[in-house]
């Protein structure tokens, strides 16, 4: 297993060791003796799976303490570009946005820590998979819009499919504003 540093604490790229041979290819996609030895050792209680068309963006979501996520993303079908915000209260890095092309061919994974906004786009029909350290918890979930011009987020999609709730999430500078998040 290789892990990548990405420049922002935390935010680690992975890439699983494949075994291949005639018959196809195999790889652990979750150890966790192997992921502690990297330093990761967080705690997953939670899988989610979807599938999104060519051209759907979802997110930016988060939850919030004390149902924040650290979560391990990945593709098993297709290719998405990854976003991710760091939204950590005094973290040298707040604001700065990430992007990391996962592409099922590849089997790369992200790990995106708590206190990061995370979203997608599909370049291709994908089936996503994550793991993540909390339940989901609906009162806990927090958003920063697809499009928040502070943000600039190039999506790679020109018309992107949306759901209702992500087109009328607030912007960063509203999130701070009303206090919902602090750089401090």
């Amino acid at each position: 297993m290789e892990v990548k540093q990405t420049g922002i604490e935390g935010l680690v790229e992975i890439f699983p060791s494949v075994l291949e041979d005639s018959r196809g290819w195999f790889y652990e996609f979750y150890r966790e003796d192997l992921f502690a030895k990297h330093g990761i050792q967080d705690k997953f209680v939670q899988e989610n799976k979807s599938f999104s068309k060519k051209g759907v963006v979802r997110g930016l979501h988060m939850q919030v303490a004390p149902h924040a996520q650290t979560k391990l993303v990945s593709v098993f079908q297709g290719t998405i570009l990854d976003v991710t915000i760091d939204l950590r209260a005094g973290s040298p890095t707040f604001g700065k946005v990430y992007y990391c092309l996962l592409e099922a061919r590849r089997n790369n994974m992200l790990l995106v820590p708590e206190g990061f906004a995370h979203g997608f786009s599909a370049l291709e029909d994908a089936v996503f998979f994550y793991k993540c350290t909390h339940h989901y918890h609906r009162e806990s979930e927090i958003g920063v819009r697809w499009n928040d011009p502070q943000l600039n987020i190039n999506w790679q999609i020109n018309d992107p499919i949306l759901s209702e709730k992500d087109q009328h999430l607030p912007t960063l500078e509203e999130l701070l504003r009303k206090s919902v998040i602090s750089r401090y």
